[in-house]
């Protein structure tokens, strides 16, 4: 079967292989216990301030963020400091990541992907991987989020950098349709 021209210059065939992946960043799945009344999710099992799942991190701040539906936040990027997200599975969250780090094998690679939308997952991100999120759903998103630095405001201790929202380009942050 022969397509129309115009259909065969839009044709594409869809990759359901995995994406691409960023040195360090890893993506642990964690389990949702049910029963009549609600569910539980264990995020950490701590031992001296680091976390089981996460091997050479060390816990030393716990933080909470809303995002309102449709808002960027992003590029934030941290030269020392290791962040380890959490969305709530109700909530549903576009994060995208560029690796910055000049010279690593996984320099200028982008990752996008959903935090929350049904599942239960935690996503580490390194110094030097540059994060942003979305909220796609309908209503405040949520994220806990665990760092391995304390947060200092003063310019010179501070460890949050910003890239422009638009960094890895304005099309990263549309919802992909098809």
């Amino acid at each position: 079967m022969d397509l129309t021209p115009d259909a065969k210059r839009a044709f594409h065939v869809q990759s359901y292989g995995p994406g691409p992946s960023i040195d360090g960043v890893e993506l642990v799945e964690l389990k949702r216990f049910s029963d009549d009344g609600g569910t539980m999710t264990e995020l950490a099992r701590l031992a001296d301030g680091r976390p089981q799942a996460f091997a050479g991190f060390t816990l030393r701040q716990v933080n909470y963020s809303e995002v309102e539906p449709g808002a960027i936040k992003a590029f934030h990027v941290h030269l020392r400091q290791t962040d380890i997200w959490f969305v709530p599975p109700g909530d549903r969250m576009l994060v995208v990541l560029v690796d910055v780090r000049q010279g690593g094998k996984t320099e200028g690679t982008k990752l996008r992907l959903v935090l929350g939308a049904g599942a239960t997952r935690m996503l580490r991100i390194p110094p030097g991987v540059a994060h942003g999120v979305r909220n796609v759903g309908t209503a405040p998103g949520r994220i806990i989020y665990f760092t391995d630095v304390q947060f200092a405001s003063e310019p010179a201790a501070c460890d949050e950098g910003r890239l422009p929202w638009d960094y890895a380009g304005r099309d990263v942050w549309d919802v992909v349709r098809g």
